[in-house]
């Protein structure tokens, strides 16, 4: 019967620890809930300066865009976003932050509010 050599097991480890690094984020997904076209930037707030995930991206009325955000110390994503109607006549605008996201999480965007000048 063979055994397993423990200088084996040790040369694996480097190749767990470099997999872990590589999964250091989470899917989101970004979702239009309205019916209109918007165009969205997202932001990572976990990076330091803050980073763009996602810029102008436009989203079809009730769509969503998969996106994948860096996590914090205790796993979580933290993102911002700003979203324009695409409509001209009608501009209107939206801006939130979501805090706290898990994988596979869901951000619900809208452009519903007057557009500040």
């Amino acid at each position: 019967m063979r055994t397993l050599n423990p200088a084996w097991a040790l040369c694996c480890l480097p190749l767990l620890a470099s997999h872990t690094a590589l999964a250091d984020g989470v899917q989101v997904k970004i979702s239009n809930d309205g019916t209109e076209d918007i165009v969205v930037t997202v932001y990572d707030m976990n990076t330091r300066p803050k980073s763009v995930v996602v810029q102008n991206a436009r989203i079809n009325g009730f769509s969503s865009l998969p996106i994948s955000a860096s996590v914090d110390a205790s796993g979580m994503a933290n993102l911002s976003w700003t979203a324009t109607s695409v409509d001209s006549n009608s501009r209107k605008c939206g801006h939130d932050q979501t805090m706290g996201l898990g994988n596979d999480a869901a951000v619900h965007v809208h452009a519903d509010s007057s557009c500040e000048a």
